[in-house]
């Protein structure tokens, strides 16, 4: 049992390989990013998810096991934290089943200004304290009395440090010291229940599509410190300091994505492209803020015989001949609304195509429609190798049976020997 569970592994992941480097496979590999279609299709909410982790991973559990995708989808890029945490924290950056939206739907970001247009000085000067002291506080209610904590500085003059512990006795500031070791505590129960099933999927003979993931610089800035508009709003007014912010933390997500990636022992890194689509930014301002550092984190991961698995959200019709500049047969193209087919014909002798089943069509479409459209995928895209089979997006709603409908027919029709 032991010998089938490692061979059925080792031909998934050689399949996935394989596609990668741009060769035929003995089929088309499929890999639907499941996201809160587990829940649905298991009659658990997505609330009890998040508050339960062993709710949320038999959830996971029985849909990998029931569909036998050729690669799993990781469960903590669908619930970043459990219910506890985020509450603990009174987290304002995100909306969670039961916090926000109602107890059977999804998370919703809920982006802001947390670094002020005036404050790009200060992040540039001390990045990881201005990040405490200012930007966590508007972060998570529970933790604003971090703004109280003395300047990192004067924990090296010692002959102020009576001065600093007396700040560091403030009632606001132990509350949110303590809220940040509960908050710690409680997430390495998840992490640790998520670690543990990861492994045992493993174990059950499935590989993970990715497990490090990271955001790359621009969108690491406009998601999480500008938000959309104060990112837009920074390349017509302050263009020069909104690069210097994109420039200034790209080497730490190098070394996250490396880091992480080796430690895992996963060579595909996930990243998820928000902010570069056609319907946000023109094609000079993507040469000139975005794409730059995403190309150097490409060649970087590259050079370090890892994967860039770059989840392309929107649309980029205007960009596939800028985004071929990239090593041959080292990269995965998932992509989202953009035009699969004409990227067939630009980049498919350089990068694998991931994609692009429209979770509209899984939602409400027929299971013969289904089979129809990824027949297409497979004819058109598939020639010839180096395409994976899958969702344009993280699925929540979808009927099962359409589901099955793309991982059957992919199964039956997308064979090349």
């Amino acid at each position: 049992m032991k010998n089938n569970v490692a061979e059925s592994y080792q031909k998934r992941e050689k399949r996935i390989l394989d596609a990668i480097a741009l060769k035929e496979p003995d089929r088309v590999p499929v890999v639907p990013l499941f996201g809160f279609f587990n829940c649905y299709y298991t009659g658990t909410t997505p609330r009890q998810a998040y508050e339960n982790p062993e709710k949320a991973i038999a959830a996971w559990r029985k849909t990998i096991l029931d569909f036998e995708p050729d690669a799993t989808y990781s469960v903590n890029f669908t619930i970043y934290a459990m219910d506890e945490v985020l509450s603990g924290l009174d987290f304002k950056a995100m909306k969670w089943p039961g916090h926000g939206v109602p107890d059977n739907q999804s998370f919703q970001f809920v982006e802001d200004e947390y670094m002020l247009a005036e404050e790009y000085d200060m992040f540039f000067a001390n990045p990881g304290e201005y990040l405490v002291r200012n930007v966590l506080p508007r972060l998570a209610g529970n933790l604003e009395g971090l703004q109280k904590l003395p300047p990192f500085y004067t924990v090296a003059l010692g002959y102020v440090w009576p001065t600093v512990l007396s700040a560091m006795a403030d009632p606001d500031f132990i509350k949110s010291l303590e809220t940040l070791v509960t908050a710690s505590k409680r997430q390495l129960v998840w992490a640790k229940a998520f670690t543990e099933f990861a492994g045992e999927l493993k174990t059950l003979g499935f590989p993970s599509i990715k497990e490090q993931t990271v955001f790359t610089a621009y969108d690491l800035i406009a998601d999480n410190l500008r938000g959309t508009r104060g990112a837009m709003t920074d390349m017509y007014r302050r263009p020069e300091k909104l690069k210097q912010a994109v420039n200034q933390v790209a080497p730490f997500i190098k070394n996250a994505a490396i880091n992480g990636a080796r430690a895992k022992g996963n060579p595909r890194v996930f990243i998820p492209l928000h902010k570069g689509t056609d319907n946000f930014m023109s094609l000079k301002q993507f040469r000139e803020f975005y794409w730059p550092t995403l190309h150097h984190l490409i060649m970087d991961l590259c050079d370090n015989d890892l994967t860039p698995y770059l989840l392309i959200e929107g649309i980029y019709d205007t960009r596939l001949e800028i985004i071929k500049e990239v090593p041959r047969g080292k990269c995965i193209y998932h992509f989202e609304g953009t035009d699969i087919f004409r990227a067939k014909k630009i980049l498919g002798d350089n990068v694998c195509l991931m994609g692009n089943v429209p979770n509209s069509l899984l939602a409400t479409g027929s299971p013969g429609e289904v089979a129809d459209y990824c027949k297409k995928l497979i004819d058109e895209c598939g020639a010839g190798g180096g395409f994976i089979m899958s969702s344009a997006a993280i699925i929540d709603e979808a009927k099962p049976e359409n589901v099955d409908a793309m991982i059957n027919t992919t199964r039956d029709y997308g064979r090349y020997r």
